[in-house]
């Protein structure tokens, strides 16, 4: 009678659960941006949020909570209601937030991961002018530069303990040079300007999308990019990665969807089955090609395992050999 009552349990719970399954979502989804409005990580959350609303039927709504330099907006999705209707934007900052000790939670522990949705990767960019008076004509040839004299060469990324200060840590951990990472408040535009004019840096570890304009003036040549492979457009396709040139260097700043932990397992396989379909939603693609930003999608596995390695070993290294007291 006990396995009877038991069988007929499981039968009633497994019914409910694929109801609710069934069911969901019966209204709309709000997705917890950490960041301003208008900014690269919201519109490219609003975008995908209209191609994921399609998929599930309802509208997903951006909710911007932003501040302590995006700590609130991430916490707040995970400190959401774990009933689905409350996912957010992890951005690359999650992961230095504890490290930095200005939040408790950890990226990979405190959010169930859905996907990535977009990685941009750091180049190694120099002033074209400064490289032909040094004989530097490829990646291999700044990193040999770099070795014979140690802590000369200055390379800029954006603000103090940022993704693209960062990024210069990165590099110099992977090749075991020594260069000095030159910070600005006022964020990457500022470095890219400086290194195109020659100015206090000699180049610029940011993205591709930042330094644009000078690599296209000329002022600025990209020497390798920090990504799998190359990207694949007319305005970078030409630029080698720095694995092409022996050089084992991926960086990326990234962002992907997450959802408290605690969600029911139904409800967040509906949400990652949709997310799967969502990436490739043409008006989704046609937007981040004309936006610059690439679409580098992980699913919810994926992106977990991907987490916990940046969280608990590559960032942490970089920020030690960017300078970056953790």
């Amino acid at each position: 009678m006990k396995k009877l009552f038991a069988v007929i349990m499981l039968l009633v719970l497994t019914f409910c659960a694929s109801v609710a399954m069934a069911a969901y979502p019966e209204k709309s989804i709000t997705a917890i941006c950490p960041w301003a409005a208008g900014g690269g990580t919201d519109s490219c959350l609003r975008a995908f949020c209209q191609a994921l609303g399609k998929q599930l039927g309802q509208t997903v709504v951006v909710d911007n909570k932003t501040g302590a330099g995006g700590v609130t907006g991430h916490e707040a999705i995970a400190d959401a209601e774990p009933d689905g209707y409350t996912l957010g934007m992890i951005t690359f900052e999650a992961v230095t937030y504890n490290a930095l000790e200005v939040s408790d939670y950890k990226a990979y522990k405190d959010y169930d991961p859905l996907c990535r949705l977009n990685a941009d990767p750091s180049g190694v960019t120099v002033n074209k002018a400064w490289a032909e008076k040094n004989g530097i004509s490829n990646l291999n040839d700044f990193v040999a530069y770099c070795k014979a004299n140690p802590g000369k060469v200055r390379m800029g990324g954006s603000s103090a303990n940022s993704v693209w200060h960062i990024a210069g840590g990165y590099f110099m951990n992977v090749t075991g040079v020594n260069f000095k990472m030159v910070t600005y408040p006022d964020g990457a535009a500022s470095a890219v300007q400086a290194a195109a004019q020659g100015v206090d840096i000699e180049g610029v570890t940011v993205s591709l999308a930042e330094a644009r304009s000078f690599i296209e003036s000329g002022n600025l040549i990209c020497l390798g990019l920090m990504a799998e492979e190359r990207i694949n457009n007319e305005v970078f396709g030409n630029i080698p990665t720095c694995k092409e040139q022996g050089v084992n260097a991926f960086y990326s700043t990234w962002r992907g969807l997450g959802l408290p932990n605690g969600v029911d397992e139904s409800i967040r396989t509906k949400l990652a089955e949709a997310c799967k379909i969502a990436i490739n939603d043409p008006d989704f693609v046609k937007y981040m090609k004309n936006a610059g930003l690439g679409i580098a999608y992980l699913d919810a596995a994926e992106f977990k395992k991907f987490i916990e390695q940046q969280e608990e070993k590559d960032v942490p290294a970089a920020m030690k050999a960017a300078g970056i007291e953790i």
